[in-house]
């Protein structure tokens, strides 16, 4: 494989934290919607990406597929990008912007 692969960075519940994309190997989704990403690392540390809740503010259960999806998207785009989930007006959705 030829050329430079992009830089897709994951913005972790807080907003302050970033993950790198690559260094994630488990998507985990329990039924309050909290989302954790598993890390690449001896340690298996996982880092929660969406604090769940037990109301209807909860993301549908096949938002961790859809940071799969939309991290593979940003694999064929140049340049670094960071995604973040968003929820407006009880949608959710993973938005994109370059770094």
């Amino acid at each position: 494989m030829g050329g430079a692969v992009p830089e897709v960075w994951i913005s972790a519940a807080d907003g302050c934290d970033m993950v790198r994309a690559d260094a994630v190997v488990v998507f985990r989704m329990d039924n309050t919607g909290r989302l954790t990403a598993q890390l690449r690392d001896e340690a298996k540390v996982s880092v929660t990406l969406l604090e769940g809740s037990s109301g209807k503010g909860h993301p549908p259960a096949d938002f961790h597929r859809r940071l799969a999806r939309a991290i593979a998207e940003l694999g064929d785009s140049s340049g670094a990008h960071l995604i973040r989930a968003e929820n407006r007006d009880g949608a959710w959705s993973w938005v994109t912007e370059p770094l």
